[in-house]
């Protein structure tokens, strides 16, 4: 079919020719070209001169359903056809295409269907994607297995990548070196101006005011403003419809879930003539070019999905865009004039914008991506080629929820469940709550429930956070089904609803069991049940682990049992924004294989020992819980050994007997081993130092499974612990010929002429101390040294109240020249005690005066 190619004028035709050859000798290459010069609506179709094409199609890739729409309505306007012919698109819930259809523009999960479906892509001659730079996971996805069906089962199809915005250099080093053309584009000039004020909390007010200021300033040409969210567009919309000198303006709302017809009005000239304001999302910020804007607002906002995989919960965050959305955005004021930009911030604010906006693929929950690449026959991401490889993190936590659902088994292999909701244009959580509920009475349910749930929430939350009732939403969309007049909110929700039950042949208007909500629910997210905490109306611990908790006044408060939709996954407790009830009957009934029988053994520190709790549970939500009388041993020592641990071994009986033996083992080591590994005793003996080593503070606290487990078998508390004899268990962790050695080099207790065995403190390994009375060494010239007299003892020579008297090494030299002043002193204080003039010719004495001959 010979097609003639329009000339629009626009810059990208001047690079076209380039863009042409490169194609026609090789499988890929890059575009790069501003906003408005042309190439969304102008490359595709001069790609149909490409001789490779031998009537396949030509397929251009849209991150949004509005912009596919409209590209493809203005390639066939341009051609004089209708949609439909040679110049088509398919999106969700929409298919406008025919077997004249040559170039199908398509939204970015349509391709990855195609690709599951047909690897090949046997009916395809080139893919285009376009807005690259906006980065979606689905566009991630798919240029990833395009390049791998590139290598292995098409080498002529071809891959073109297009963006206003983009790192060039790497788009092309990922495509294998591909080509890069770039339009210097012609755009009308735009001034930019800096309002020199961040917005912040409730600015609408603010906005509302500064845009009817601009408007009185500027007096030709439409505004575009761009908002972050839904909620701040209907708001700024009130405020200005109530102004009355914008009531000459029309004032349209542009996002993602408006009507079809609320969308192409934003797009096209006021029928009257008036001009126009049109308050928008970042749906605007690409591939559209909304006729007669000449002013662009820009609050430099934008709420975007995050995904936490310590939590399992998206949440939506608000924050500053990038350089390269701060360009496409001003660039919307000079597609066709010259304009003016107006930023809410500051020159300086503006210099610090990061340079792009992270990759979805870097911050979403990859539960759908993980289960693609399952149906693909990827388990290891690494064998895709990818401009950012999905984080392992993000990743393992989608995989994680796939298997709690069923979709993968054990290995990550997809099954027979998987590879049915792969194929539905929904989140693998609802996707898998439908197919679960297919032959049963609650489908109609499950498929209303997933449209409200794939779509912004339909009720406004009151001031306090409130209205997280499910059943609210039910009621309303089953309200509107039937009226005649439908609620324009309503509208994305019902259509979703509609596609659904159509998929899975529910009759339109059959009606819904709301009781049953929390049930069907649950097969979305068996993670998420929630059992409300005792003394608590709005605490809820949910069955994967985390906490949870509803508004102070919601209705659902006090529900004993709810299931959690949607929720904030900030802070200890996330908070419930959307939920459902379930009953106790339906729990059991419905999860009655889930449930675990499970012995939890904890530390009471008020009691001060080991508790035994026999639960019931699913998940880690307990449903019945029992003391337990006589628990398993090993599993109370464990426990014990753990608050030990924790403690740093301090609540153990450390009797100075048992702390000498450590320092004892410690003495050897330093004063025997030295730098050898073994030494041998008197009796030839082969002793190694490590045993002596392990007898450390350090070793006993990283091997206390070895020595201390054994012992705590049979105790519960700390108070038992009294009854261990550290002393002997540290001594048994020497075999005999080590514990011979050890009390030959480093004996315990010293024998003296008296007969007491006065123990030695070898604290000091350098300096051990003998503490002993000075009368019970009468008559003694010397004490024995250590280690074959290499080591001298200390003598602490005490009174006989036991205190310090006199410090010395050499009780000899003490007693010729110390003594006399010691015993002057001592006598003073202890006058009915013996104090000889001639110690050495006395007798050694415990008592007060010696035995009488």
């Amino acid at each position: 079919m010979h097609v003639t190619i329009p000339k629009t004028g626009l810059p990208v035709e001047d690079v076209l020719p380039e863009l042409l050859d490169h194609l026609s000798k090789q499988n890929v290459a890059v575009l790069q070209a501003p906003p408005g010069a042309g190439k969304t609506t102008t490359v595709p179709l001069w790609l149909l001169q490409l001789q490779s094409l031998e009537n396949r199609k030509i397929i251009m890739l849209e991150p949004r359903r509005l912009a596919a729409r409209a590209a493809a309505v203005r390639m066939a306007g341009l051609l004089g056809e209708a949609v439909g012919q040679t110049v088509g698109y398919r999106i969700r819930y929409e298919n406008k295409v025919s077997s004249q259809t040559r170039i199908e523009v398509v939204t970015e999960g349509i391709l990855t269907r195609k690709l599951q479906s047909d690897p090949e892509l046997s009916d395809t001659a080139v893919v285009i994607f376009d807005e690259f730079h906006e980065r979606s996971l689905n566009s991630d996805l798919g240029l990833a297995l395009m390049r791998q069906t590139q290598e292995f089962l098409r080498e002529d199809l071809k891959v073109l990548v297009m963006s206003a915005t983009l790192d060039a250099e790497g788009i092309a080093k990922l495509l294998g070196n591909a080509p890069i053309v770039t339009s210097q584009g012609k755009l009308f000039p735009v001034e930019t101006r800096y309002i020199e004020r961040t917005p912040k909390g409730r600015y609408e007010g603010i906005l509302s005011n500064w845009i009817t200021d601009i408007l009185h300033e500027e007096p030709s040409g439409d505004m575009l403003v761009f908002l972050p969210g839904a909620g701040e567009i209907n708001r700024v919309s009130s405020n200005l419809s109530a102004k009355s000198e914008l009531a000459d303006f029309a004032i349209h709302t542009l996002f993602g879930n408006l009507s079809q017809k609320q969308q192409d009005k934003a797009l096209s000239p006021d029928p009257k003539g008036r001009r126009k304001i049109v308050l928008a999302t970042d749906i605007a910020e690409t591939s559209l070019t909304i006729d007669g804007v000449r002013i662009v607002v820009d609050t430099g906002l934008s709420r975007k999905p995050f995904f936490d995989p310590n939590s399992g919960m998206s949440r939506l965050e608000l924050k500053r865009i990038s350089r390269a959305s701060a360009d496409q955005r001003r660039g919307r004021a000079g597609r066709q004039q010259a304009g003016v930009c107006y930023r809410m911030w500051s020159a300086a604010e503006d210099r610090g914008l990061i340079p792009y906006s992270e990759p979805e693929i870097a911050v979403a929950d990859l539960s759908s991506l993980a289960l693609e690449l399952a149906k693909w026959g990827v388990t290891d991401v690494s064998e895709l080629a990818w401009l950012t490889e999905p984080p392992e993190g993000l990743l393992s936590q989608g995989r994680e929820v796939l298997r709690s659902l069923g979709a993968l088994d054990k290995t990550d292999k997809i099954t027979k469940l998987g590879s049915r909701i792969v194929n539905l244009p929904l989140h693998p959580r609802l996707a898998s709550m439908i197919v679960k509920c297919e032959f049963s009475d609650d489908l109609a349910l499950a498929c209303d429930m997933a449209a409200l749930l794939s779509e912004r929430d339909i009720l406004p939350k009151n001031r306090d956070g409130s209205n997280a009732d499910l059943r609210k939403r039910l009621q309303l969309l089953e309200n509107a089904r039937s009226q005649s007049a439908r609620n324009p909110a309503l509208g994305a929700v019902l259509k979703n609803s509609a596609d659904i039950r159509k998929r899975f042949r529910v009759n339109s208007d059959q009606l819904v069991n709301l009781s049953n909500a929390g049930l069907v629910l649950s097969l979305a997210y068996p993670d998420r049940i929630g059992e409300k905490r005792k003394g608590k109306s709005v605490s809820y611990r949910l069955s994967g682990g985390r906490g949870a908790a509803l508004a102070e006044r919601d209705e659902l408060a006090g529900e004993p049992y709810l299931v959690v939709a949607d929720l904030d996954g900030k802070g200890r407790d996330a908070t419930i924004r959307l939920a459902a009830p379930m009953t106790y009957q339906q729990l059991i009934h419905q999860y009655q294989n889930a449930i675990e029988h499970r012995v939890n053994l904890y530390w009471d520190a008020e009691k001060d020992r080991v508790i035994a709790d026999q639960e019931t549970c699913i998940g880690a939500l307990v449903l019945d819980r029992k003391r337990m009388k006589q628990p398993d041993t090993n599993d109370v020592a464990k426990v014990l050994l753990d608050v030990i641990r924790s403690k740093e071994m301090r609540p153990l009986p450390w009797t100075p007997e048992a702390q000498a033996v450590i320092d004892r083992a410690a003495f050897v080591v330093r004063h025997c081993f030295g730098s050898e590994e073994n030494v041998t005793s008197q009796k030839g003996e082969v002793l190694s130092v490590q045993r002596f080593r392990n007898l450390s503070r350090d070793w006993l606290m990283e091997r206390m499974e070895e020595w201390l487990l054994p012992h705590l078998l049979g105790l519960i508390s700390l108070a038992q612990l009294e009854k261990l004899n550290l002393e002997q268990i540290f001594e048994n962790l020497l075999d005999w010929p080590e514990q011979q050695y050890l009390n030959e080099i480093a004996p315990a207790r010293l024998k003296m002429p008296t007969g007491s065995q006065i123990r030695l403190d070898y604290s000091d390994v350098d300096n051990p101390v003998l503490a002993v009375r000075l009368q019970e060494l009468f008559g003694q010239a010397d004490i024995p040294k250590l280690v074959d007299g290499k080591v001298r003892i200390s003598i602490h020579l005490l009174s006989p109240a036991y205190r310090p008297a006199q410090i010395t090494t050499d009780l000899a030299g003490f007693w010729a020249n110390s003594y006399d002043a010691v015993k002057k002193d001592l006598k003073g204080q202890y006058p009915k005690h013996y104090w000889p003039d001639d110690p050495m010719q006395a007798e050694p004495t415990t008592r007060a005066k010696p035995r009488k001959k």
